[in-house]
């Protein structure tokens, strides 16, 4: 049996049909990279800026207890500052504060894109909402307050409503 001159004609729609699907599925794995590395960027910005926010809470928290008194006095030529009340004398509140440096302290965040480093970062970073959320109510602080920019934008600074 010969083969038919006209086989290339008549399966012509469906090598149209394997090439385009060939040629879909490579654009889609191309795109499902980009976006998932977008998304993936994006994500992990918004963990470090929430992990960051925290740790200048603890900063703060920890500056205002009363054990540690600043060691500089103002200079007479300098404008008054203003201050914060100390917080009570606790160690419960002091115990909790040094915790939640420690889990929002930057140089010991891992960086790194795998599965044990983005699940250590996320464990560390749900603790440190729970500690900052059991200091906020020891100082009488309303942490709802905070949490309304929680995006990241451009702006996101000047929207939190610090004035730099």
């Amino acid at each position: 049996m010969e083969d038919d001159p006209f086989e290339d004609v008549l399966n012509l729609e469906d090598q149209f049909y394997q090439n385009g699907y060939k040629q879909g599925q490579a654009d889609g794995e191309k795109a499902g990279r980009i976006e998932g590395r977008s998304l993936g960027l994006e994500k992990g910005y918004q963990k470090f800026m929430e992990s960051g926010r925290l740790h200048g809470k603890a900063i703060v928290w920890a500056n205002r207890l009363p054990g540690l008194k600043s060691r500089t006095s103002p200079q007479s030529g300098e404008s008054q500052q203003q201050t914060l009340p100390p917080l009570p004398n606790n160690p419960r509140l002091e115990k909790n504060v040094t915790t939640l440096f420690a889990l929002t302290e930057p140089d010991s965040l891992s960086t790194e894109n795998t599965d044990e480093a983005v699940s250590d970062f996320d464990d560390r970073l749900k603790r440190a909402e729970g500690k900052a959320k059991v200091i906020e109510k020891m100082v009488g602080e309303d942490h709802k307050k905070d949490h309304g920019q929680k995006t990241a934008s451009p702006g996101g600074v000047k929207n939190a409503g610090l004035d730099l």
